[in-house]
């Protein structure tokens, strides 16, 4: 095991390639070489060494889009120690209100878009430091002429890098702690399953409160000295038209986004001859898609991964993407996986159990959480929760998602976390949510209530209830009215029948 932090990549291929083009963010069109960011990160390093004390450990939240300030700020904590907070910009202040009160941030650099929002958020106040991201555009805009000091990572393996915040089937977030083992080994994992080199190009969109905009591609291609355009949002056109003018190599995206690639009307136009493949996580390619994409010379490798756990787990060889279609394919090398019944019981051929797996890119544990640690990993093996089986040719295949979880639009949806935030609403007596196919988004959240007496409300006043107070991709897009909800012999909630309801009424 390296006895120091050797993901400090960025001062690296600054030395060795100090001219090669790493980063350009395409809504302004600053690009830089990756000499040229390196010298960027140290200004900044500096400013906050010297400005604000920042020492290793300190949290530094970030409620902001993508951008190149964002990008920087992961790199000063690369190199200082401290522990990156990405902030969901989508979440309503009381949910972001759970996350800075858990995370204790000593500093929050926020973008100007979100000021309005900071006084709606009460734990703000315990913030040391409140600075506009956009304070640091200077030192990326060649601003500063003086020579900075050269600043390098060098941090034990074990010291965290980020805490990613992930909905908890409890309804309460927990903060999977990411440090700079897990990257590197992610890194070489993917390396080795994509054949990456340092003549790929991808575009970068996973926004970065997720695993999949910092460790699906962007640590990946850092590591072997590769490059990346930058930008805010999904935008399907633009994306095709910067993958033919860029000569992209890989995309990744989720099956919902490379639907809405493929319906575009410049997919049929766009010269995509460059591109190996693409990555796909999040659910199942239909078939069709499949098809539709391999036609046009792009190979789809889908693949399986968690925030806890890499992110890149498990891929599926292109070859393979209609003859194992479903699959998620084998884990990637330096990963054990296995497939238990239950604690002691090791499952057989096509026999379903939940997964674990074991390797050096599982995470240390969740912040400040001792109790969700103990119970998800044992002996060094993480208990994911997803209900899988393994076929006679050693392929594996996703049965189920953790608990109850669903996906919308490439959003982890968690119905626990919506119901509890439902039981506020006074007329909800019971109430269980279900995810539901949705052409446009894969799936969507349904709601089944039960009202208490004397209540006597709509769909649209369930859904105006929730506006504005919890994320719009958690909001039910439907909402049943139900005498009793269907129980098992345990008298839980009976969510198999729930969606037989849903399926016999629609």
């Amino acid at each position: 095991m390296l006895s120091n932090c050797q993901t400090d990549w960025l001062a690296k291929w600054a030395t060795y390639t100090p001219g090669r083009f790493f980063l350009r963010e395409y809504e302004t069109n600053r690009e830089w070489t990756y000499s040229e960011f390196n010298k960027c990160v140290n200004h900044i390093v500096e400013k906050l060494i010297n400005e604000n004390n920042i020492r290793p450990g300190d949290r530094l939240a970030v409620y902001s889009t993508n951008n190149i300030e964002y990008a920087a700020l992961f790199f000063v904590c690369v190199r200082t120690g401290a522990i990156l907070i990405p902030l969901n910009f989508r979440l309503m202040p009381d949910e972001l209100n759970f996350l800075i009160q858990d995370a204790e941030p000593k500093f929050l650099f926020y973008e100007n878009i979100y000021k309005d929002n900071l006084d709606k958020i009460p734990s703000i106040k315990n913030i040391h430091h409140i600075i506009p991201i956009e304070t640091i555009s200077d030192y990326l805009n060649s601003k500063v002429t003086k020579r900075p000091k050269d600043f390098t990572g060098n941090f034990d393996f074990q010291t965290p890098v980020m805490i990613l915040y992930t909905s908890g089937t409890t309804g309460t977030p927990k903060g999977a702690i990411i440090n700079h083992k897990m990257l590197y080994w992610n890194a070489i994992n993917t390396g080795l399953r994509l054949d990456l080199n340092s003549a790929d190009h991808t575009q970068g969109f996973a926004p970065f409160f997720h695993t999949g905009g910092w460790n699906v591609l962007f640590t990946p291609f850092l590591l072997h000295g590769a490059s990346h355009t930058l930008l805010k949002k999904f935008d399907a056109d633009l994306i095709l038209n910067l993958m033919e003018k860029e000569k992209a190599t890989i995309l990744f995206g989720v099956p919902t986004m490379l639907q809405m690639m493929a319906d575009s009307a410049e997919f049929q136009k766009a010269d995509l001859s460059t591109v190996r493949y693409a990555i796909v996580g999040g659910a199942p390619m239909p078939i069709p898609l499949i098809e539709k994409w391999h036609e046009k010379g792009v190979f789809i490798r889908q693949g399986y991964g968690l925030t806890e756990v890499g992110p890149n787990c498990f891929s599926l060889h292109h070859d393979d993407a209609i003859r194992k279609i479903g699959s998620i394919g084998f884990p990637n090398f330096y990963i054990e996986a296995k497939v238990m019944q239950n604690d002691n019981h090791e499952c057989g051929i096509d026999e379903v159990g939940e997964l674990w797996l074991r390797s050096p890119v599982v995470t240390p544990g969740y912040w400040k959480n001792e109790e969700a640690t103990r119970s998800s990993i044992t002996d060094g093996w993480f208990h994911t929760g997803d209900l899988v089986k393994q076929d006679s040719d050693g392929y594996f295949f996703v049965v189920d998602r953790k608990k109850n979880m669903f996906i919308s639009g490439g959003e982890n949806v968690y119905p626990a976390e919506i119901e509890k935030f439902l039981y506020t609403y006074p007329a909800v007596k019971e109430i269980a949510v279900i995810g539901i196919h949705d052409d446009k988004w894969g799936e969507t959240g349904k709601a089944f209530i039960v009202l208490n007496e004397r209540y006597k409300i709509s769909e649209k006043d369930i859904i105006e209830f929730c506006k504005g107070k919890i994320a719009k991709f958690k909001i039910p897009k439907h909402v049943a009215f139900i005498k009793e909800l269907p129980r098992n012999e345990a008298g839980k909630i009976d969510r198999i029948k729930l969606k037989e309801l849903h399926i016999k009424n629609t």
